[in-house]
């Protein structure tokens, strides 16, 4: 394993776990928190008291607010905050980070309003003033069971795989099996389509709707995915790993999938207001959704179960409804 200084920036339930499973190992390991007061409280409680109640902190894992001290010298630079507030983060490193440092991404998402990937953002943003390596991760990661050390696999994607490689082996842990790819593309997409499905999985859960239900959902999402990647030049295959299928299920069956659980409110009637007042944590679907329907009317793509969520989450049809307009469309042959 190589060793180097990781830097996560964002102390939301996924920054904290992958700050905490690579200071377990003895990594030197920087959380960056938003402010002094968010830092000084985990400093303080021994954990994240918000967003990880009872895991406690390595003694080896450094907490604090200080980007302009710990960017600099970081070797790996590894993003774990909301796609929303994803482009200011990187604005509030690109004149301090090193130019032999590597950004990995693990926020899973596209930004509201452009429908850019988040590698995309970093290339605007740092890419030519920097020429920085740039990686995403990406795969079936729900933190709950990560940082208790369940095994699970995950997919670092970049154009360079010697880049890739590198990052393999300063991140992997005993519990985070590592894989590389280089279709980014593909990687972020999966990442952030399947968070979509996850909320359709989630309705249907709601709604009591039945395994059968939500295997053809799993199936039929999987397939709007690959469309959608494949229109945007990812190749298809990716969305038959980890970061596709695997994140797919992952995220479309646990109880811990947050936008399987806003799926589950909007079923229960809610409001997307009342669903986002209810949650601590930010559920990525939500404004993915929005998002890709936009891509899919500018790539004139075809893709039913993103837009009967979209349809439910902008309050134009109810869950019940949606899932009968899904049941009446046109028989067709099925094409994977």
């Amino acid at each position: 394993m190589e060793k180097a200084s990781i830097a996560v920036i964002g102390n939301s339930t996924w920054g904290t776990t992958l700050a905490i499973i690579n200071a377990r190992m003895g990594k030197a390991v920087t959380l960056i928190t938003r402010t002094a007061e968010e830092a000084s409280q985990i400093v303080s409680a021994g954990e994240n008291t918000r967003f990880l109640p009872g895991k406690k902190i390595p003694k080896n894992l450094n907490v604090t607010n200080q980007l302009g001290t710990v960017i600099p010298q970081a070797k790996i630079v590894l993003i774990a905050v909301p796609s929303a507030s994803f482009r200011k983060n990187i604005n509030l490193i690109a004149d301090i980070i090193s130019a032999d440092s590597i950004i990995v991404i693990a926020t899973k998402g596209l930004e509201y309003s452009t429908g850019k990937r988040m590698s995309e953002i970093v290339y605007e943003e740092v890419g030519d003033r920097n020429g920085i390596s740039v990686c995403s991760m990406s795969g079936p990661n729900l933190a709950n069971e990560i940082i208790m050390n369940k095994p699970s696999s995950t997919v670092i994607a970049c154009t360079q795989p010697y880049i890739s490689h590198k990052v393999q082996s300063i991140l992997k842990t005993d519990n985070l099996r590592i894989y590389t790819n280089t279709d980014v593309i593909g990687v972020e997409i999966s990442g952030a389509v399947k968070n979509t499905i996850a909320i359709a999985a989630g309705i249907s859960d709601g709604l009591e709707l039945g395994n059968n239900a939500k295997a053809s959902l799993i199936t039929r999402g999987l397939s709007e995915m690959t469309r959608l990647g494949t229109a945007l030049g990812a190749k298809r295959n990716t969305f038959y790993g980890l970061s596709g299928m695997g994140d797919l299920i992952a995220t479309c069956s646990s109880s811990h999938s947050r936008n399987n659980q806003v799926g589950r409110m909007l079923a229960r009637g809610m409001s997307i207001t009342e669903v986002k007042d209810h949650m601590d944590n930010v559920a990525e679907g939500i404004d993915t959704t929005k998002a890709i329907i936009e891509i899919s009317k500018h790539k004139n793509l075809e893709l039913p179960i993103a837009e009967a969520v979209n349809q439910v989450i902008t309050g134009n049809s109810s869950a019940v409804e949606a899932v009968k307009n899904l049941m009446l469309r046109d028989s067709k042959p099925e094409i994977p």
